[in-house]
């Protein structure tokens, strides 16, 4: 009994909780079986990228950056600052030379296609010009090699087209559109994800067909080409995704460039019927013709401001 319950009188001490003493229920084993740890796993716990050392300057010629602390000797380099590309007051190379290698990191990476390519893999039979020509077709037949963000239709070689083909990618050139709608075909541009294109190049979503498409998002011929009938509503989507058992569905832009992009008809998007006869493809800025209607005919030289909000 400890020097505490002692002092106690006998009456209270039966009243008193003592802890209990747990044993395990595998202490009769072996001792040698259970497991046992040291405490200086601690120090052999590392990530190697957990630290990354610091250049220290001047400390030293064991350091690697000592003495001149990596500037060189003497000049304009060690003693101060020189601006890049500054060439000693002559003439810059930029002006001399002029802007080279600049990447715009912004850009979309899209895959080039000519029509002229286009031509020579028709008349090969790799692709078929009575169905529709997307994204699949392309990659499938190798015309195209990769498609990070899409495909961009260029007119090179228009002249070689001889029939009419219905193209739905991602961008095409005004001189690829006009030399395709002169032999009868038709060209729509929509939006596409890389997580998208890579499900419809596995035949996981609809090449085109998505919740904002609709039956005048395209030009009939190509829902006649592609075997699709219009429904009385003008949805398709849902009708696609339960006749063809589609697992995802294709998105839709988000973006205000991306939409402007594709609501507006010179780029043949698929979004350009949302358009109102004197509404512009901008979401910001007011077509000049929305201008002049909202001013009046007697009040066309004040014209109200060119924004919508």
């Amino acid at each position: 009994m400890t020097p505490r319950l002692m002092g106690l009188p006998q009456q209270l001490q039966q009243y008193v909780v003592r802890p209990l003493q747990h044993t395990s229920p595998l202490a009769f084993l072996n001792p040698q079986l259970q497991q046992t740890r040291n405490a200086s796993i601690l120090s052999s716990l590392s990530n190697s990228d957990a630290y990354n050392k610091r250049i220290r300057r001047g400390r030293g010629p064991a350091s690697g950056k000592g003495k001149t602390s990596g500037r060189g000797h003497k000049g304009q380099n060690q003693h101060g600052k020189v601006p890049a590309g500054f060439t000693g007051g002559q003439t810059p190379d930029i002006i001399v030379h002029g802007e080279r290698g600049f990447n715009n990191f912004l850009a979309p990476d899209m895959a080039p296609v000519n029509l002229s390519r286009i031509q020579d893999w028709i008349d090969q039979k790799r692709l078929d010009p009575s169905k529709p020509i997307t994204v699949r077709e392309l990659a499938k037949s190798n015309c195209i090699h990769h498609y990070k963000d899409g495909v961009k239709v260029l007119g090179d070689g228009a002249s070689a087209l001889k029939q009419p083909i219905h193209l739905v990618v991602s961008r095409a050139s005004a001189s690829a559109i006009s030399a395709i709608e002169a032999v009868g075909g038709t060209v729509t541009t929509r939006f596409y994800t890389r997580a998208a294109l890579r499900h419809i190049v596995a035949k996981e979503t609809h090449p085109f067909i998505s919740m904002q498409w609709s039956v005048d998002s395209g030009p009939k011929a190509l829902l006649e080409a592609a075997g699709i009938e219009p429904t009385p509503d003008g949805v398709l989507e849902s009708t696609i995704m339960k006749e063809k058992g589609l697992r995802y569905r294709l998105p839709d832009p988000t973006s205000r460039r991306d939409i402007e992009y594709y609501r507006d008809p010179a780029h043949r998007g698929y979004l350009s019927h949302l358009l109102k006869p004197s509404e512009g493809p901008s979401l910001f800025f007011r077509a000049p013709e929305e201008r002049k209607s909202a001013a009046g005919v007697k009040k066309e030289k004040v014209l109200p401001e060119n924004r919508l909000w």
